[in-house]
């Protein structure tokens, strides 16, 4: 019974790291491939733990927290006798929540996927025979290959070649991403007018000679509107990338230590757990709103103490901009926002690493008979 309750605590972990969002996801994953990495851990023939494994080892390359994937499942999966029947319950519950794809042969949609939003792709597959078609596999960090180290599991770029370049979405995802889609499936978890309160958060559809269609229902997509504008931005606390978010048109982000949302229903980013004593004393319920008017990204102060806008992400106090309560600065590419020293908001690009050393892992309370990593050599 404590081993069932500590798989369940692992899994409801990893539920928190997905993501069909491209805005959010650090990579593309097809949770087949992953399950039946036996030599990540020595274990069973396929356990969805070792989706955690993957998903920690991503974190550790990254050296972020909370680090969010894009998990795509072949339908025959929700079948396969090697998963228990918990296991194979949840990736249902994942799916009908949206958190993941579920359609068969999710091999293509992986990389579909990845060719369309710039995500790189983990897995072990060298994808000899897709080179061609989808020359970027060829480039250093799109292919991330999961494998094992010293005590823990690692991913590495296929392609060497310095850091993970950003993601860039071909000119055809970003036609496709510009868009709002609609499913004709009622209650379409992806594509379905309740996509998590967030229609701006939808996946990229499943292009057939070039017709967008709902991967789930193989049906045709309708057009619905343009996607709302939307910037990627992290919360760094003490040179740490805590939190990657995003802020839209259609949904502005409280941040703050325990922010309770304003009477427009935005979004919030609680940033609590991760202050220390004097920055919990210094920093607001509520503390800044960032919100998109038009093209712009806009901060306004809500607090008690004000927000300091550091121009351009420069530290020389001439460059320091305090912002009061209800003042509003239309944010410049490389401006920062710091609520508290050390404790800064800013658009995801600003910093070149996520500064986590040791990020905390989704397999804490992995039972340690299920998760044995091999020895190295």
């Amino acid at each position: 019974m404590r081993v069932r309750f500590e798989v369940s605590k692992v899994l409801d972990a990893i539920e928190k790291r997905l993501s069909t969002d491209p805005a959010l996801a650090r990579g593309v994953v097809d949770l087949a491939e992953v399950v039946r990495y036996a030599d990540l851990d020595g274990g069973r023939p396929a356990t969805l733990l070792r989706l955690g494994l993957v998903v920690d080892a991503l974190s550790r390359r990254l050296a972020e927290e909370n680090v969010v994937v894009y998990v795509v499942v072949d339908r025959a999966l929700l079948s396969d006798a090697d998963l228990t029947s918990n296991e194979r319950m949840v990736i249902r519950r994942w799916a009908d929540d949206g958190l993941v794809e579920v359609l068969p042969g999710a091999g293509d949609r992986t990389l579909e996927v990845a060719d369309l939003t710039g995500l790189p792709v983990i897995s072990r597959r060298p994808y000899d025979d897709q080179r061609e078609r989808r020359p970027w596999l060829g480039e250093p960090g799109r292919l991330l290959c999961p494998g094992y180290g010293p005590g823990n599991a690692t991913i590495e770029p296929a392609v060497p070649g310095g850091p993970q370049p950003p993601s860039r979405a071909t000119v055809r995802g970003q036609e496709v991403l510009a868009r709002l889609w609609r499913c004709p499936e009622p209650g379409c978890a992806a594509f379905g007018p309740s996509r998590a309160g967030r229609p701006g958060g939808q996946p990229p559809p499943r292009l057939r000679d070039g017709v967008p269609v709902c991967p789930r229902h193989d049906e045709k997509l309708l057009a619905a509107g343009p996607r709302p504008a939307a910037e990627v931005l992290v919360a760094r606390v003490d040179g740490t990338v805590r939190q990657r978010f995003v802020v839209s048109s259609d949904q502005p982000v409280v941040v703050g230590r325990a922010p309770d949302g304003l009477d427009q229903g935005p979004g919030v980013l609680m940033l609590g757990p991760w202050l220390a004593e004097e920055a919990r004393r210094w920093i607001s319920r509520s503390h800044v709103v960032l919100e998109i008017l038009g093209d712009d990204l806009v901060a306004r102060d809500v607090s008690t103490n004000g927000t300091v806008v550091r121009v351009g992400g420069s530290r020389a106090e001439s460059d320091r901009l305090m912002l009061t309560r209800d003042q509003v600065r239309l944010l410049g590419d490389d401006d920062v926002i710091e609520l508290y020293p050390g404790v800064q908001v800013a658009r995801a690009g600003q910093w070149s690493s996520g500064g986590v050393a040791n990020p905390s892992s989704v397999m804490a309370d992995a039972p340690t008979m299920m998760i044995q990593l091999p020895a190295s050599d």
